[in-house]
């Protein structure tokens, strides 16, 4: 890794799109090839070197809180109010640290390069504000086949729109600076986002590699058939 990047894992949604298998426990501890979702995500981040590594929580909060004593974690506690993916990465800041920030869903495994390797390797401050991760839309596991994004020859990303593009597969690296003061304390980064658009500050870069989204039932067999014929997961190595 080029950077000391923090890690955010977004981890405090209710899972309701994974119906029964939710009502007693949160998505991130539903088992995937043998072990939770968030598990899969610690295993990338370990293996990237990341040593600040940041958790959000609200649905079932204490199972993941649990799950994760002792091993270095901070805690960013959503149990009053689920903040979404800009509120709650912005009350965990004081956690964070200031600075760009990696972020990492924790409802879809990977395969073939370390996808917080890949962002880490193409980020430029000077040009970006934003850098997600992509993969073109059809070759996406476990989804419907949408684009989020379309993306020119430099680099750079806007929305779609309807137009054939890349899927995002909810890993970037964001600078908190595009986080307006005034929006909160609940709020979604897609403002941010097209903020970033606008100024010509908000990339992407294609993974090296699968992902399957585990966001429903079915996906959970799909992402274990796609482990199994890539012969394991991401790419451990930094």
């Amino acid at each position: 890794m080029r950077h000391d990047f923090p890690l955010m894992l977004f981890a405090a949604g209710f899972g309701t799109r994974m119906g029964a298998l939710t009502k007693a426990r949160p998505k991130p501890m539903i088992p995937v090839a043998g072990k939770p979702l968030i598990d899969h995500a610690l295993t990338l981040a370990d293996a990237a070197g990341i040593s600040r590594r940041v958790v959000n929580v609200h649905y079932l909060a204490d199972q993941i809180e649990t799950h994760l004593e002792g091993r270095g974690i901070g805690i960013s506690d959503e149990r009053g109010q689920i903040l979404e993916t800009g509120g709650g990465l912005r009350a965990a800041l004081p956690l964070l640290g200031p600075g760009p920030v990696l972020t990492l869903n924790t409802d879809a495994v990977w395969t073939g390069q370390n996808p917080l390797v890949r962002l880490d390797a193409a980020w430029d401050g000077g040009r970006m504000d934003v850098l997600f991760l992509l993969l073109p839309a059809d070759q996406a596991e476990g989804t419907t086949g949408r684009s989020d994004f379309v993306m020119d020859a430099a680099g750079r990303v806007d929305w779609a729109k309807g137009r054939p593009g890349y899927l995002y597969l909810g890993a970037q690296i964001v600078n908190p600076v595009i986080l307006k003061d005034d929006e909160g304390p609940v709020f979604s980064l897609h403002a941010a986002w097209t903020r970033a658009m606008a100024a010509g500050r908000a990339y992407g870069v294609v993974h090296q590699g699968g992902w399957c989204d585990v966001g429903h039932p079915e996906g959970i067999a799909v992402a274990e058939t796609m482990l199994a014929l890539a012969g394991g997961a991401a790419d451990v190595r930094a």
